[in-house]
């Protein structure tokens, strides 16, 4: 979790049963990483673009009510719109960042949940889970025994995974913060250093007048006829 994490990719929390929705909500929130508390929505990971489409509908419904738009619609449109961006929210508002497939899949119950983790071994997406005795864990990648059932139990387990993904969120930040300063200062002068290009490099010079110069350029002119004549004769 902590390895995924420092690579920027994301996970994606399914926890749809009544124990666990509020306990996921929160703390998944709390690290910036998508979760699904309401119904699993069929083919949500191998049918990803229709989703997508679904969270866009979102962004659309909330430009029109800033743009204008939707004072121009009639009180019945305007219901209707509402209804329909308000079911949007509750079954998609917690995936609206997550723009392309998560890298991994985090389920409480698998039994409760086994269309996700039907979808996620089709596609080859890794699958951490809770795993109750009732449960068949053949098809989990990262199995943890654990009571499913149990608010506390559940609640425990989704610390410790939050706990990870904060570990390698700060570990992301201090290195992109470390390659920053670095950047930084390569780019800078080293201290004391003038520029290449500094006016002080340069000593103010007297300005020839037109007259000497013509009178210079005459005696550069003479001494290349006489070395000319040297050499031939």
């Amino acid at each position: 979790m902590r390895q995924i994490a420092k690579s920027g990719r994301k996970v994606l929390f399914v926890a749809t049963k009544k124990q666990a929705k509020d306990i996921v909500a929160e703390k998944v929130g709390s690290v910036n990483m998508p979760y699904v508390t309401e119904r699993w929505p069929g083919g949500m990971l191998t049918n990803f673009p229709t989703i997508r489409k679904a969270v866009k509908k979102m962004g659309s419904i909330d430009k029109m009510a800033t743009d204008g738009t939707f004072d121009n619609l009639s009180k019945r449109e305007k219901l209707q719109i509402t209804r329909q961006r308000s079911k949007l929210e509750k079954n998609l508002g917690s995936i609206a960042d997550m723009t392309r497939q998560p890298s991994a899949l985090f389920v409480v119950d698998v039994c409760k949940e086994k269309i996700a983790v039907h979808e996620a071994k089709r596609l080859g997406i890794p699958v951490f889970a809770m795993v109750d005795t009732n449960s068949d864990p053949s098809d989990i990648d990262f199995i943890i025994p654990a009571n499913d059932d149990a608010a506390k139990s559940i609640s425990l387990v989704i610390d410790l995974m939050c706990q990870a993904i904060a570990e390698g969120l700060n570990e992301r930040k201090a290195e992109k913060d470390k390659d920053s300063a670095a950047s930084e200062k390569e780019e800078a002068p080293e201290g004391g250093r003038k520029s290449k290009f500094s006016a002080l490099d340069y000593e103010e010079k007297p300005v020839m007048k037109a007259e000497e110069a013509t009178e210079a350029a005459e005696n550069v002119a003479e001494e290349a006829e006489a070395e000319t004549t040297a050499e031939e004769e």
